[in-house]
This record gives C-alpha cells, structure tokens and sequence, in this order.
C-alpha cells in the first residue's frame, strides 16, 4: 500500500494540535473539543479518544516538577500559607490548562499512529 501523506511525528504534530495524518489540517474545533474531520484530508476524528490520559499524565508531571519547586520556595522565602495557596493553584492551574490541550492531542497522534488501519476506515 503506498502512503500518500508524509509520516507525521506525533510529538510534533501534539505540540501543534495538527491531524497526526498530514500534519496540516485542525485538529481542534474549540479548546479541547476534537473536530469531526480533517479539513485538509479528510481523515474522520469520530473513532479517536484520548480518555483520560493526558490529564493523568498532567497530573505526575505537574507533581513532579511543581511539588519540589513549592517545598523550596517555602523553606527560602516567608510567605504566609495563604498567599502559598493562591500562588501554586494559580501556577498548577496555568500549567495544567497550557499543557492539556498538546498532551491530548499526542495521545490522539500516538492512537493514530499505532491504530491507523481502524482509525482509517471511516475517511
């Protein structure tokens, strides 16, 4: 079968939020609503679901990176515990609402990419 779009990166095509098939087109009709359909090559988006997924993964890395930085920031500068809640929700928040939408749409490249024969099947 010969391929007639260029082999996208999902890393790449994730961090632009771009169809995991030609790279071009929308991959998003909102901020986190998934279009019906490429409107580049047509690819039809109603079989991929991302879940969960990238907000689980948002949570351990946020974790991981925001968790130490707060317990640092709290032994070297005396801030009262109110103005520490205020300041890493709004941090967490920030991030979490910056990260979701490239992280879902990595998943959804990732799904295309190692289920392209069923996701294809309906374009």
């Amino acid at each position: 079968m010969i391929d007639l779009y260029p082999r996208v990166s999902p890393l790449s095509a994730g961090l632009r939020s771009v169809c995991p098939r030609c790279g071009k087109g929308r991959l998003y009709d909102g901020y986190l609503t998934v279009a019906e359909r490429c409107n580049v090559c047509d690819l039809d988006f109603s079989q991929v679901d991302s879940g969960d997924g990238p907000a689980v993964f948002l949570i351990f890395i946020l974790g991981f990176l925001v968790v130490p930085v707060a317990l640092w920031v709290s032994m070297t500068v005396d801030w009262p515990l109110w103005l520490h809640a205020i300041v890493w929700s709004i941090v967490v928040l920030a991030l979490t609402l910056g990260m979701l939408r490239p992280a879902k749409a990595y998943v959804i490249a990732l799904q295309y990419r190692y289920r392209r024969s069923e996701l294809e099947k309906g374009s």
